[in-house]
């Protein structure tokens, strides 16, 4: 593990390396995250679910050969989740272990100042940040978090330092990376945007999918690649509840290769459309649309 912040010269450098590690960064995403890494703020990534948001976290924990420390949001997480636990069955344990020891004479401050020590601590993700820095730091679909953990992490970020009452302070030596990631299923508190720089990341265009689905993929053909990436674009321009985003290009991708083609006929396409939809009304547009428009052109 490299022992300070991450180093690169210009966002074609980084560029490459992500591109090392199977991730295609288009130029805006490769500025902002240079910008990101060289001015020590976090990186706030809108956009469709699928779009490379979550890989680009651990791209560049890759990259960097930095660890990865994820922070899954979800409604009603809360501080305790993201910071730190106390292990009260071993505190228990420990503390009827004193007491078998000690025929009934312990005494209480030494009693408490054992129980509360980094021994029993459970650092959950936020806390292993800022500890374990430099790293890379994925506090994934904040905006299915609430208002006040929202404000909580605002806190954190701003001073990369948290106090446990038991403890004391905890500050990071070395900055995490941050990169938040929000599918918009409501909107993030300007406060913390502001704290963080911004890219919104769309869909790859047809190209970049080809490109990533034969970096992704050792060995697909270039027919296969591209008649995949194409479908899959017809597929995002049509009103599903679930687009398919990059991960369900691979996944198809991938299924096609298992079953030996080489190319994509309607037949196969509809024998494997479950890789690439995820709702039964989807499946069923589609096929109203036919699958021989959907593979034209």
């Amino acid at each position: 593990m490299s022992d300070s912040t991450p180093t690169v010269g210009s966002p074609a450098e980084l560029a490459r390396a992500l591109g090392a590690t199977g991730y295609l960064a288009d130029d805006g995403v490769a500025m902002a995250a240079f910008l990101a890494i060289r001015m020590g703020r976090p990186l706030f990534c809108e956009g469709e679910p699928g779009t490379g948001k979550t890989s680009l976290a651990a791209a560049l924990s890759e990259a960097f050969g930095l660890p990865l420390i994820r922070l899954q949001c979800h409604e009603g997480i809360d501080a305790a989740q993201a910071l730190y636990d106390w292990d009260f069955p071993r505190q228990l344990l420990h503390l009827r272990t004193l007491e078998a020891a000690s025929d009934g004479s312990l005494e209480a401050d030494a009693v408490e100042r054992s129980l509360y020590t980094e021994r029993f601590l459970l650092a959950r993700p936020l806390l292993r940040a800022l500890t374990e820095a430099p790293c890379v730091l994925l506090v994934d679909e904040i905006d299915r978090a609430d208002d006040e953990f929202e404000a909580f992490l605002l806190q954190v970020l701003d001073e990369n330092a948290v106090t446990i009452p038991e403890l004391g302070e905890v500050r990071a030596a070395t900055p995490p990376l941050v990169v938040l990631t929000s599918n918009r299923t409501r909107e993030v508190h300007d406060a913390l945007k502001r704290r963080c720089l911004y890219h919104w990341l769309e869909h790859p265009d047809l190209a970049r999918e080809v490109e990533i689905l034969r970096r992704r993929i050792p060995g697909i053909g270039a027919e296969l690649a591209g008649q995949v990436a194409h479908a899959v674009h017809s597929l995002r321009e049509m009103e599903l509840l679930k687009p398919p985003g990059v991960a369900e290009s691979l996944d198809w991708a991938r299924a096609l290769q298992e079953l030996d083609r080489d190319v994509l006929d309607a037949e196969t396409a509809a024998a494997t459309l479950g890789a690439v939809l995820k709702y039964r009304e989807d499946l069923e547009r589609v096929a109203r649309a036919g699958l021989d428009r959907l593979l034209a052109g």
